[in-house]
């Protein structure tokens, strides 16, 4: 055991000593290619029925002719085809499937984090109040100001969400000084409580702004554009960072906190860092998408089943596994209703609650 790290030592461990790398790459190699082919799927299928030679030759015009500054109309008229169909590929599907993976990527993070950071293997974003905080701040925007545009929608988003935690921090640490997951756990779960009471409340007594608030609330994807998407982009590229580089201290902090104290490794300021990722996360996918349920839960759950507990392998897989099934329940609530939609925020708990039944029964999956 000389020269080997006691994380390493408990990765072998809790892996039965049998070598991951082959299983984690070929994990990783299926989840990709199935984004990849899932992405393809959702820029050619849609509402409208476009020619795939057609689609083709917009996506490589798009890619080829970056920065142009031409319009879509001049774009679609250089390339002789109808300015509805260049539209509907560049201004709704595009950034329709950048949202998808970004947030789904997002949630999966998030969860990851959420789970190692409560102890829990059923925790999910929503626990520490953050989408609960996203929400209601969206609504206050809706019901009190009227404003409908997706850009104020981030904004609102990512402020509740920084406003949530912030909340949840306060009352955590409340005459404690040390921060305590339990403590964490009980407190974002109260004023998530809170909060999605009072956005009911708002909702209820503004009827005339219940379809925006409705179509909001269940994940509708259909009305999000590259004015929803750049905003927010770069808040999920942030948290991705942040979560990928706490991946080692994050195992160390899995061997006790007394064995990661006398390590050198810095307790409390890990789980800040790992409360800031997950807001960072969790609100960033809220504005992007509304609040999505189950991939948060689901999404790590399947990794650790895969790969076993080192979050260094598990966090990217959960990333990708978790935008896979995003995009898929994206790409299925075009296809249920056609021409007509689904949310996707139905379809993937449809999804989701099967899989995590099954999941939750598996003492491995479940474990951390």
């Amino acid at each position: 055991m000389i020269g080997r790290s006691p994380t390493t030592a408990l990765r072998r461990h809790r892996d039965g000593g049998a070598p991951a790398r082959p299983r984690r790459l070929i994990a990783v190699s299926i989840a990709l290619l199935a984004l990849v082919l899932l992405s393809a799927a959702s820029l050619y299928l849609g509402s409208r029925l476009v020619p795939p030679a057609t689609v083709s030759r917009i996506l490589l015009d798009a890619a080829t002719d970056l920065g142009s500054g031409q319009s879509a109309s001049q774009r679609a008229e250089a390339l002789g085809i109808a300015v509805q169909d260049y539209s509907a590929i560049i201004d709704l599907r595009l950034p329709r499937t950048v949202i998808a993976v970004a947030a789904g990527a997002a949630l999966g993070l998030a969860g990851a984090l959420m789970q190692v950071l409560t102890r829990n293997p059923l925790a999910e974003p929503g626990i520490l109040g953050v989408n609960a905080g996203a929400a209601f701040t969206v609504v206050l925007a809706i019901v009190l100001l009227g404003v409908s545009s997706p850009l104020v929608f981030v904004a609102a988003s990512l402020v509740g969400a920084f406003l949530a935690t912030l909340a949840v921090f306060m009352i955590g640490t409340l005459g404690a000084g040390a921060i305590s997951p339990e403590r964490l756990t009980l407190a974002g779960v109260a004023l998530g409580a809170v909060l999605a009471g009072l956005t009911s409340a708002f909702r209820l007594s503004n009827p005339r702004e219940y379809s925006i608030l409705l179509v909001w609330e269940s994940g509708d994807l259909s009305q999000r554009g590259w004015e929803t998407a750049l905003p927010a982009l770069p808040v999920v590229a942030i948290g991705v960072v942040l979560a990928l580089l706490l991946a080692g201290p994050m195992n160390t902090l899995g061997l006790g906190e007394d064995m990661a104290a006398s390590l050198g490794a810095n307790v409390q300021r890990t789980r800040v860092l790992m409360v800031l990722a997950i807001t960072l996360l969790a609100g960033s996918a809220t504005a992007l998408a509304g609040p999505i349920v189950f991939l948060g839960l689901m999404a790590p759950h399947v990794a650790r089943w895969i790969v076993g507990p080192d979050q260094t392998r598990l966090l990217p897989l959960a990333a990708l596994l978790s935008a896979v099934i995003m995009v898929l329940a994206d790409v299925i609530a075009r296809l249920v209703r056609w021409p007509g939609e689904v949310p996707v925020g139905i379809i993937s708990a449809l999804l989701g609650a099967p899989v995590l039944i099954i999941l939750v029964r598996r003492r491995r999956a479940s474990g951390l």
